[in-house]
């Protein structure tokens, strides 16, 4: 299963230095899935019988939807808690996919929201629906992937 994930072009980080997408390529750049976590998922389920990555992967997707639908609400009312809680919950369900960019981000609104008084959160709104959305395609990419 891993030979297949091999061939699946993940997309990484512009600062890692072992490739993937080049720096300065666009939007894909903000949505890192890190080979390692999709692999420690894999081992996770060896012989892909239970087709845990796919499970997972597939519920990360449908998180990120309704997610994204809270946070859009929670924007346009302005309501501070609800940006933070969305962004918590995906901070931590990114990380364990791999989803190291979205993840460091969703840390970064979570975190403004917290300690500053008044945050300008629409810039990295705007980059954290971008990341969404690139986290997205990296999983179709690895999905379609799979036998």
């Amino acid at each position: 299963m891993l030979s297949r994930l091999a061939r699946v072009r993940l997309l990484r980080h512009p600062n890692d230095a072992a490739g993937g997408v080049p720096p300065g390529s666009g939007a894909a750049d903000a949505a890192a899935l890190d080979p390692t976590a999709i692999s420690r998922l894999t081992q996770l389920d060896p012989t892909g019988v239970n087709r845990l990555l796919q499970r997972v992967l597939t519920a990360f997707q449908g998180s990120v939807e309704r997610h994204r639908l809270q946070l859009e609400v929670a924007r346009r009312g302005a309501d501070l808690p609800a940006i933070r809680l969305v962004t918590h919950t995906l901070k931590s369900s990114a990380a364990s996919i791999g989803a190291m960019a979205l993840s460091q981000l969703c840390a970064e609104i979570e975190t403004a929201i917290r300690v500053e008084p008044s945050p300008d959160l629409g810039p990295r709104l705007d980059r954290l629906s971008v990341a969404l959305t690139e986290s997205l395609k990296a999983i179709d990419n690895v999905l379609k992937a799979q036998p």
